[in-house]
């Protein structure tokens, strides 16, 4: 509906002959940019002066858009009345703070009195280059004041765009409270950001779209190469990616081309996605390239065993010093990299040394990641701390099919375990919520006999522990099983381990837990980080820019927490999780490791990525109203849990704060069409294969919009946080978290048994990720650990200014302060030494949700958005 004092406008314009006796204005405004080729700068606003050919004369012209006075437009719209072009002027040399390669210029408007309150502009850049237009301000505007544009985007030239670029005001809108003259943009700004869905898709095009994932494999290379592709049938269902329009592949018409290792960057996504000037410029671009590039290949030109390590002094020899590399690498390293990046590679003093940071949990002790205390401490407060659950009965059953598989049930008997449970018998220990298992079982079982087909060699595991009285864990026992030699029906054949610390007996439940870690790391890479926040977020990334207006409220609520996921996830399927990638070249499931999360994905359950419904699900915690966050855990030491409940409250109390500020009623939660849009093609079509689940949200009510909101921005950044930057801190020592085992438990009479009996370390070694596999995955995790030195985290904005309502603003200040004493009380708690789950053996504090950080690798922060 159009407002009393629009129509007023209008009419007043009829009676007055609109403009006519109006009186014009000069507005003054600044503008904040940033050229495409700062990085080619030493001195951007020396070099920006003295390039009259860009941002000089008229070649960039703004033209502010009322938001009262409008005129008749397609669709029965009302296009807004616009002013006159007005141009960038002079460079301002006092503008301040400005980061580093941004500039600020002058602009003046011509303005007609009483045509109201400019609250969009129009900005034609005519230049034969991009360049990134960070703000504008206007300043004392007739009857209101100061009012400012948040932009960052990057502007094209003009002749790029089917339609002009637009931005609007900082303020917040509905739709329905939308000024009509700004309808028009509005909507016709989302139909450019849906784009049509067919033809290529260019750097400079905005568009947003969905894809299925059919760019993984590389069937022109050979039949090895070819993947499935996931998405889009029952048979593989997955999350949906972003479109990129590349051509099929000649070989299959239902794959998408992929691009050449050199051309890995350019993959497409929409160019505000992509990582910004400060984060290309890092390490992590670079580095990717070089192990894509260099150390893959000469990989693969090694046999299939290539040197081992023969000690775990050796391998300490990575962290202490270095270690040599086989000249084959090195020759490739020389010939492949340039000189910068050979400077980040090897040593300053030149010798052919590869050496890497030492990883915390070797830091302070080299061996105490062996104990068992510090085994079953990581499943509380290490990287992967979302697996473990409460066992509520005895023995594990499996929930696999038996008409397929057979009997899966767990064959570990009471008389196994009974002896580690402390004097309690198995079923007091039930009944006293004692026993927990971390169970890879059914995850794994049905794609372990084609996985043992490859080079890989391993199990599917079970680990029952007990927890004592200190609040501890220690495992009882731990199951290892294989698929039936004569076929999936007949079951499982398996074999049970108990805990053991001398002799052989010892040096098999050393390489026991080692297969364990082994199916933790895989399914932690490829579930819990990977599926889980990375691709099941990337919907919510695309739907939001293609329904939700940029004045919409979820809009600048959400917006942060997508910050490069769309990129980083493209590099991904480019260069990590493809056929032949680094992923399947360092985790075991190999070719198969995409396709098992598919299967996986089958049982993702949108509400049970709140912490509390995950907590609940898997009997680590229990409602009680008396409790903090209404839950009592089960472990009242378990650091994930305990940090992570207090982001979560924080997290929801700060978006119920923000969306009952905008959405008084349920009724306006249903009666917002471009919310409801939002949603409807979020399960439609960006989780389109489980779109038919009970447990979506409907979406009718503000508690199912809070709660939908907490749950996204939980997933992108605290989650994310726990699963991702303690990949160094605590796998950056592969003993600890071996990705890979090459063969099977040695059995006595064999050379293999005889070996583990004379040198237990070396046949340790022999079994887990091979010497180059643990350099190149080493050399990846390192990456992926690092924050960026532009990170921005949870409880932080690019802009202060990004709304111009003072109640969120308000909210969001409160938000920051409490996740500030958060911070305080996990410190206290790392200090406080009867918490034995926070500390260790290994001396290492749980900080993965330490809100903030500063750049590098850390251990610690929460970043806004899957950045990494």
């Amino acid at each position: 509906m159009i407002c009393h004092q629009e129509i007023f406008g209008y009419i007043l314009d009829a009676i007055t002959g609109g403009s006519k006796n109006k009186q014009k204005c000069k507005l003054k405004g600044t503008v904040i940019l940033m050229k495409k080729n700062v990085l080619d700068f030493n001195d951007f606003n020396a070099s920006l002066l003295d390039r009259v050919h860009e941002l000089i004369g008229k070649k960039v012209s703004l033209q502010l858009v009322s938001s009262v006075h409008g005129e008749p437009a397609e669709n029965g719209l009302l296009a807004a009345k616009l002013g006159k072009p007005a141009h960038l002027e002079r460079w301002i040399p006092t503008v301040t703070p400005l980061t580093a390669g941004e500039s600020a210029f002058d602009v003046t408007f011509d303005w007609e009195e009483g045509t109201g309150i400019p609250e969009a502009f129009i900005i034609k850049n005519n230049h034969h280059s991009e360049f990134y237009l960070k703000t504008l301000t206007l300043e004392d505007v007739p009857d209101h004041g100061r009012i400012h544009f948040v932009c960052n985007s990057w502007v094209y030239p003009a002749k790029c765009y089917k339609k002009d670029r637009v931005f609007f005001t900082n303020k917040t809108y509905l739709p329905s409270e939308t000024p009509a003259p700004l309808r028009y943009y509005r909507e016709q700004e989302l139909r450019s950001l849906r784009g049509d869905g067919t033809g290529e898709l260019h750097e400079y095009d905005r568009v947003y779209d969905y894809a299925v994932y059919n760019d993984l494999g590389s069937p022109e290379i050979g039949e090895k190469y070819k993947r499935p592709v996931l998405g889009g049938s029952a048979e593989y269902p997955y999350p949906r990616r972003g479109r990129t329009s590349r051509p099929a592949t000649k070989e299959d018409p239902d794959r998408e081309r992929r691009l050449s290792l050199v051309n890995s960057l350019n993959i497409y996504v929409p160019r505000d996605e992509r990582f910004g000037h400060l984060k290309m410029s890092d390490f992590l671009a670079y580095s990717l390239k070089a192990i894509a590039q260099v150390i893959k290949p000469a990989l693969d030109s090694l046999d299939s065993t290539p040197n081992e390590f023969d000690s775990f002094e050796d391998m300490l020899k990575l962290y202490e010093g270095g270690i040599d590399l086989p000249d084959s690498l090195l020759e490739n390293f020389r010939k492949n990299i340039p000189l910068p990046m050979l400077k980040e590679i090897f040593r300053n003093d030149g010798e052919d040394l590869y050496e890497f940071p030492m990883p915390q949990v070797i830091k302070e002790d080299k061996s105490a990641w062996r104990t068992d205390e510090e085994f079953t401490r990581e499943m509380l407060a290490g990287l992967n701390p979302i697996i473990i659950r409460r066992l509520e009965e005895f023995p594990p059953a499996s929930k696999l099919n038996p008409e397929l598989y057979g009997n899966q049930h767990s064959r570990i008997t009471k008389g196994d375990i009974q002896n580690n449970l402390d004097g309690l018998t198995v079923d007091e220990a039930i009944e006293k919520n004692k026993l927990f298992i971390l169970d890879h079982h059914d995850a794994l079982m049905t794609y372990l006999r084609r996985i043992n087909t490859t080079s890989t060699k391993t199990y599917a595991s079970r680990t029952i522990l007990f927890l004592k009285d200190d609040v501890t864990l220690k495992p009882a026992a731990i199951e290892l099983s294989l698929p039936h030699p004569d076929g999936d029906q007949y079951g499982a054949v398996s074999k049970v381990y108990k805990p053991s610390e001398h002799g052989v007996e010892g040096s098999i439940w050393q390489l026991a837990k080692a297969y364990v870690a082994v199916n933790d790391s895989g399914y932690h890479q490829l579930i819990s980080h990977w599926l889980n926040t990375h691709a099941v977020i990337e919907p919510f990334v695309i739907a939001t820019n293609r329904q939700l207006s940029v004045l919409h409220p979820i809009y600048k609520l959400l917006h942060p927490h997508f910050r490069d996921t769309m990129y980083i996830n493209a590099f991904a399927r480019q260069t990590l999780i493809n056929s032949g990638g680094i992923l399947e070249s360092t985790v075991f499931p190999s070719k198969y490791a995409l396709e098992m999360s598919s299967a996986i994905y089958k049982s993702w359950s949108f509400p049970e990525q709140a912490l509390p419904e995950d907590l609940k699900k898997r009997g680590m915690a229990v409602e009680d109203p008396n409790s903090p966050h209404g839950l009592r855990l089960l472990i009242e030491d378990y650091p994930y849990a305990v940090d992570g409940l207090e982001i979560w409250s924080s997290i929801k109390k700060w978006v119920a704060d923000y969306c009952c500020f905008y959405y008084k009623s349920d009724e306006m939660v249903k009666e917002d069409p471009e919310l409801q849009y939002w949603w409807k093609e979020l399960r439609e079509e960006g989780h389109g294969d489980i779109k038919d689940e009970p447990w979506w949200p409907k979406m009718q009510t503000r508690g199912e919009l809070i709660e939908s909101c907490a749950i996204i921005i939980w997933v992108a950044s605290a989650l994310h946080a726990a699963v991702n930057f303690g990949q160094y801190p605590y796998a950056g020592y592969l003993p600890n978290r071996p990705t890979i085992s090459r063969r099977f438990m040695p059995e006595e009479g064999t050379p293999e048994y005889d070996e583990l009996v004379s040198n237990p370390d070396k046949a340790f070694l022999k079994t887990i990720t091979a010497k180059l596999q643990t350099m190149l995955g080493v050399s990846l995790i390192e990456i992926l650990s690092r924050h960026s030195s532009d990170e921005i985290y949870l409880g932080q904005r690019d802009t202060p200014e990004w709304t111009s309502d003072e109640a969120p603003l308000k909210a969001f200040e409160e938000f920051g302060k409490k996740l500030a004493e958060i911070e305080d009380r996990i410190i206290a708690r790392n200090n406080d030494k009867k918490l034995k789950n926070r500390f260790g053996p290994v001396k290492m504090p749980y900080t993965l949700l330490f809100p903030t950080s500063e750049g590098g690798l850390t251990g610690r922060g929460i970043p806004n958005s899957v950045s990494i």
